[in-house]
C-alpha cells in the first residue's frame, strides 16, 4: 500500500535525511539508557526549551534545530495532556523502524513518524 506524501512532508524529509543517523543514535541512546521507551525528536527553527540539543541550526548549513526529548518530558510540560498519554503510546510506531518527530514550523506543530534509512531497515530484517 502506497502512502501519498504531501509536498511539505517530502521537503522536510529531504532536509532531514542527512540527520537521520544522528537522530536515530539519539533515540537509541534514550532507549538504551532506559530514559524512555518513547523518544521524541523536536525539529524546529525557533528557540525552544525542550529536550537536549542534537543539531544546532547554522544559517550556512543546517536550517533546523533538532533536540532529543521524551514522552515523559512532553507530559511533564503539558504538551501532551495526561489523559492523552495512552492514546499517544498506542499510535507510537516502533522506534527501531521509525523516528518520532515533533515538527514546529510556521505552519504549526505536528507529530510525524519518519522511517529510518532503508539500508538500516534491511539490515535489521
Amino acid at each position: 500500500m502506497s502512502i501519498k506524501k504531501s509536498a511539505l512532508f517530502l521537503q522536510l524529509e529531504k532536509e532531514l535525511k542527512p540527520y537521520i543517523e544522528v537522530m536515530g543514535k539519539a533515540a537509541d541512546t534514550i532507549m538504551d539508557k532506559d530514559i524512555s521507551k518513547y523518544p521524541i525528536l523536536v525539529v524546529h527553527q525557533q528557540e525552544l526549551e525542550l529536550g537536549v540539543m542534537v543539531v544546532k541550526k547554522n544559517p550556512k548549513k543546517e536550517s533546523w534545530n533538532i533536540q532529543a526529548s521524551t514522552l515523559e518530558e512532553f507530559a511533564m510540560k503539558q504538551l501532551i495532556e495526561s489523559d492523552k498519554i495512552e492514546d499517544f503510546q498506542a499510535i507510537f510506531k516502533k522506534p527501531k523502524d521509525f523516528l518520532c518527530l515533533f515538527v514546529v514550523s510556521e505552519l504549526g506543530a505536528k507529530f510525524i513518524f519518519m522511517p529510518r534509512l532503508e539500508e538500516k531497515n534491511l539490515e535489521q530484517k
